[in-house]
């Protein structure tokens, strides 16, 4: 078994998002992403099959797809298509855990 201590990525960087890869195997990645407040993931989608999840650990923010901004907060989860466009703006500090499956 793998523990990952969250609190040693709470790393954030005035100029853009910070990125910590927490987990990569055949079945699924483990990302988490550090944005400061009015930081933005833009709105993006990936050419392949497969689901991810977004999960708001700390802080306020937006779930953004191609015509929507869904509010986000601690414990709200966004499950979507890989293929499906998403991104994440920060209302607050937010820290978010991304998980993809199957990775690629």
């Amino acid at each position: 078994m793998k523990k990952v201590t969250l609190t040693e990525t709470r790393v954030f960087d005035d100029k853009t998002f910070k990125r910590f890869l927490l987990h990569d195997s055949p079945y699924f990645r483990v990302l988490n992403f550090n944005l400061k407040a009015g930081q933005l993931f833009p709105v993006h989608s990936h050419p392949t099959e497969g689901q991810l999840t977004i999960q708001v650990v700390e802080g306020n923010g937006e779930f953004l797809t191609e015509h929507d901004a869904i509010p986000a907060a601690t414990g709200d989860i966004l499950v979507s298509e890989i293929g499906e466009p998403h991104g994440v703006r920060a209302i607050t500090d937010l820290r978010i855990l991304v998980t993809i499956a199957p990775p690629f």
